[in-house]
């Protein structure tokens, strides 16, 4: 038996945008995410802050599928394009509505922070016994991590918290998917692990300004001590603390319906082949 997940997707039109060029005006287009990974784009609707695109996609999604999200941008010919927010779904959100989600959705204002993509692969382990105890963090790898450079790539490095204490491994250049292959050891204190929590956060290495947020995550010392943590773990953002804009930045009316289809194995299709091809 064999299940697959489609994704229809119908982004309609926008109103109330704020103006993001001179004239008072912005040349909006939409980015369509699925688990951070763009799928679609729509055509730009030159200077209009009520675009209609009246675009429709057909999405074949992965089983693990997780959330969709669509962005609204304001194109510029000259430097970088502006992000002017965005609409984000759960599969839980789209799940519930029998008939999908249908509407106008206010747009949401675009965190850099949580703007967080990637994974990064890990092997964690404290020994059960010895004195002091010492939290072995083999950091390996990491892939497809958010570019935030204007290269189009990153300079990620890896930072290892725990009970105070910090360590980070070597920055790697220009690369959204670097290899580290560093042992970070930490010292436990007596009592530990106790409810301490691991944290391993990537970031972006800049020479000037600061570093910026490429996504983190969370291990309970006490689930390491007994189950040592090995393989790919997805980056996720710092807990939200966006406000909400009140409809400031416009909306954005969308159609998305999510349709699950199970296959059968071929012997349960047998009758209705025999009555097809019949004389």
């Amino acid at each position: 038996m064999a299940k697959t997940t489609s994704l229809h997707c119908r982004v309609v039109e926008g109103k109330d945008l704020p103006a993001k060029d001179v004239s008072g005006s912005s040349d909006p287009y939409c980015v369509v995410k699925v688990d951070n990974e763009v799928v679609a784009r729509t055509a730009t609707v030159w200077k209009s802050l009520n675009p209609f695109w009246g675009e429709e996609y057909t999405l074949r999604l992965p089983r693990g599928f997780r959330s969709l999200a669509v962005y609204v941008l304001d194109e510029d010919t000259i430097g970088q394009d502006d992000v002017i927010g965005k609409v984000s779904l759960s599969r839980r959100q789209i799940s519930a509505e029998p008939r999908g989600v249908d509407g106008w959705l206010s747009l949401a204002p675009v965190d850099p922070d949580e703007e967080v993509q990637g994974e990064i692969h890990l092997e964690l382990q404290v020994p059960e016994q010895g004195h002091p105890r010492v939290l072995r963090c083999h950091l390996i790898e990491a892939r497809d991590l958010a570019p935030r450079d204007l290269s189009g790539t990153s300079d990620p490095f890896a930072r290892v918290s725990c009970c105070g204490h910090t360590l980070e491994t070597a920055v790697i250049k220009k690369t959204r998917f670097p290899h580290w292959d560093e042992v970070l050891e930490l010292e436990l204190a007596e009592g530990e692990p106790g409810e301490a929590v691991l944290s391993v956060e990537v970031w972006d290495w800049d020479i000037v300004g600061k570093n910026d947020f490429l996504g983190r995550v969370e291990f309970p010392l006490d689930t390491i001590s007994t189950d040592p943590a090995k393989g790919w773990f997805q980056l996720l953002p710092f807990p939200s603390t966006t406000k909400d804009h009140g409809g400031q930045l416009g909306a954005l009316r969308l159609a998305v319906r999510l349709v699950e289809d199970t296959v059968l194995p071929p012997p349960y299709y047998q009758p209705l082949i025999q009555l097809l091809t019949e004389p």
